[in-house]
C-alpha cells in the first residue's frame, strides 16, 4: 500500500473531491491545533478523509448521515473489513468473467440489486452490496424512489474495479476512532465540546425543476429543510462553533433568485467554480459556481492554507 491516504470509496453525486482546495482555505484549526471535527452529511466522506488525512491532532470526528445505507456501510468497513473484502473480491470476479455475456451480466447486476433492495442481509453483505451496486450501476448514481428501493439501471463498465483492497483497508484504519451516526443532522449538536468545527454538504437545492436530484433517501430535502439547517447554523453560532457549509448557487440558473443570498445574509458567502460530472445528459456536465459559506473571517488570508489539503 504505497498510497496511504484514504480516499472515498464511492462514487457519490455531490462528491466534494473538486472542491478539496477551496474548502481547504477555510478550515478554521491549522494541523498543530487540536479541535472536534464535525461532519453532519458525510455522504462519500471526501472532506472527512482529507482532516483524516492532514490533521494528526483532531480530538474526536464525528460522522452522520441519514442514509442508512450509507451509514452501514461506513460501520462495516470499520469493523469488519476483512469480510466486507472477502464477498467484494468473490463478487468481482464473479462480475468479470460475465463481461462477454451481457444478458448473464445484466442477470447478476438485477440479482444483486433486488437482493439489496430487500435489506434483510447482515450489515457486511448489506454494505458490499451497496458497494458493489456503485461501482456497477449506471454513472455510480445513488438514487431510491418513495418506497426506498435503489432504482437505478445496470451501467456500461466491462471490468469495473468493484474491491478496492488496498484503499478499503486504508479507509477501515482511518475510521477506528470514527464515530458514525445515522440519523437527522441536528442530532449531532449533542457532540458539540470546545473548539468544534462543522462543515455541512446537504443536498443540493436544485437549480431548476428538471434538474432536481437529492434522491440519497426516501424523503427529499426541500427549502423548509434548507431554512431548518439554516437555524441550526445559527445555534451553532451562538454556541462559538466554526463552521462551513456548501450548496447550489441557483443564480447559475436565475441571477434574480437570492434564496441563499437572503436566507445566509448574516454570514460569509463566496461563489467557487466547480464541474459536475454525475448528470444524464453529458451535455449538462460543465461548470457552475457552488456556494461556500461559513461563519468565520480569519482564515480567508491563506495563512492555515494546506497546499496539498485537495490530494486524497
Amino acid at each position: 500500500m504505497k498510497d496511504m491516504r484514504a480516499k472515498p470509496f464511492l462514487k457519490w453525486a455531490g462528491g466534494k473531491t473538486q472542491l478539496l482546495k477551496e474548502i481547504g482555505t477555510k478550515i478554521p484549526y491549522t494541523i498543530n491545533e487540536e479541535f472536534t471535527y464535525i461532519e453532519p452529511f458525510v455522504g462519500s466522506g471526501a472532506v472527512l478523509f482529507s482532516i483524516l488525512n492532514n490533521y494528526k491532532y483532531v480530538r474526536n470526528i464525528i460522522i452522520n448521515d441519514l442514509n442508512t445505507d450509507l451509514t452501514i456501510t461506513y460501520y462495516s468497513i470499520k469493523t469488519d473489513i476483512e469480510n466486507l473484502i472477502l464477498i467484494l473480491d468473490t463478487w468481482q470476479s464473479e462480475y468479470h468473467t460475465l463481461s462477454d455475456n451481457p444478458g448473464l451480466k445484466k442477470d447478476y447486476y438485477y440479482e444483486k440489486r433486488n437482493l439489496f433492495n430487500e435489506r434483510t442481509s447482515n450489515h457486511t453483505t448489506q454494505a458490499a452490496l451497496m458497494i458493489f451496486l456503485n461501482k456497477t450501476c449506471f454513472n455510480g448514481l445513488y438514487r431510491v424512489n418513495k418506497k426506498n428501493g435503489f432504482n437505478v439501471p445496470i451501467g456500461s463498465y466491462k471490468k469495473p474495479k468493484i474491491c478496492d483492497k488496498d484503499n478499503l483497508r486504508i479507509v477501515s484504519k482511518a475510521l477506528s476512532n470514527v464515530t458514525i451516526l445515522n440519523g437527522d443532522f441536528e442530532k449531532t449538536y449533542d457532540f458539540i465540546e470546545k473548539n468544534t468545527f462543522f462543515y455541512f454538504d446537504p443536498p443540493y437545492k436544485p437549480l431548476n425543476e428538471t434538474s432536481s436530484f437529492n434522491a440519497y433517501a426516501k424523503d427529499k430535502f426541500n427549502d423548509t429543510e434548507q431554512i431548518r439547517l439554516k437555524e441550526f447554523c445559527d445555534r451553532l453560532d451562538s454556541a462559538n462553533c466554526r463552521w462551513i457549509l456548501s450548496n447550489s448557487d441557483v443564480k447559475n440558473t436565475n441571477p434574480e433568485e437570492h434564496f441563499f443570498d437572503e436566507l445566509f445574509e448574516d454570514y460569509q458567502i463566496d461563489r467557487v467554480e466547480a464541474k459536475r460530472s454525475i448528470n444524464s445528459n453529458a451535455n449538462k456536465r460543465g461548470k457552475l459556481t457552488e456556494l461556500l459559506i461559513t461563519n468565520h473571517e480569519d482564515c480567508f488570508t491563506g495563512r492555515y492554507k494546506l497546499p496539498y489539503f485537495e490530494k486524497l
